[in-house]
């Protein structure tokens, strides 16, 4: 029996300000998010804290912005802090329409300067099922990028069983489709944009996607379809298209 389909979008959100910093999007972010209107959603570059933003912009939120963005739309939230300054904080985050049931934020930082984590949630699904989901924001640097997913690979090979669904979604900087071979060799995923070409897509910049650095992989899913949502209004949001995949998990 087939059970029903999965939304899952991913998006770096740079912040909540649009490229180059101009404007502060993250009220329209808010908007364009419950368009789409995902059952999981993936977010990197998420601002927890920005004591500076507070003071200067008058709708900056009172909470952080994952929580913000989940209000009343997504019952659970997930936030993993990776860079911490004198003014505040950032890093990855998940919502979920479901309960989390857990969630950890694995340090992989392997550069001091560059402040890396990848957050794990546990995740029931409607009828019992539970799928572990991983927001990743990967190293601008190949050797770094590695290294991180190594890591990644050693903590799941721990955590959960070979066959457990799994979703790997984030920005991976990883423009040359390299890291992509340790995760299907090691974990069993398969990235849900690649067809006969095996070739993910193009997800920066948004106005016009040229660079393929965001990424859904999956393991025990079957993929409907995808989207990349690029040009406007979203290439007003964020220098990062958002990419969605609407998924079905096979019952047993």
């Amino acid at each position: 029996m087939t059970q029903p389909a999965l939304h899952v979008t991913t998006y770096n959100i740079h912040k909540g300000f649009s490229q180059f910093n101009r404007r502060m999007m993250v009220h329209e972010l808010r908007d364009r998010l419950r368009s789409l209107n995902p059952d999981i959603v993936f977010l990197q570059e998420v601002q927890g804290l920005h004591l500076g933003h507070a003071d200067d912009i008058d709708n900056w939120p009172d909470s952080p912005q994952h929580e913000f963005l989940a209000e009343d739309v997504w019952a659970s939230s997930a936030y993993g802090r990776n860079m911490l300054y004198d003014h505040g904080h950032h890093g990855n985050a998940i919502l979920s329409r479901f309960p989390i049931l857990h969630t950890h934020n694995q340090n992989v930082t392997h550069l001091r300067f560059e402040k890396r984590g990848m957050l794990h949630c546990r995740i029931e699904l409607p009828g019992g099922q539970t799928v572990h989901c991983v927001c990743v924001h990967l190293s601008l640097f190949g050797y770094s990028r590695r290294k991180q997913m190594a890591a990644l690979a050693d903590y799941l090979d721990h955590l959960a069983e070979p066959d457990a669904p799994l979703i790997v979604a984030g920005d991976f900087n990883d423009w040359r489709n390299r890291v992509g071979e340790d995760l299907t060799r090691r974990l069993g995923l398969r990235e849900v944009f690649c067809g006969p070409s095996g070739i993910p897509a193009c997800s920066f910049p948004a106005a016009m996607p040229m660079f393929r650095l965001d990424r859904i992989y999956v393991r025990g899913f079957d993929v409907i379809s995808t989207e990349v949502h690029h040009g406007k209004p979203w290439s007003a949001i964020s220098d990062h298209a958002a990419l969605s995949a609407h998924l079905t998990r096979h019952g047993r």
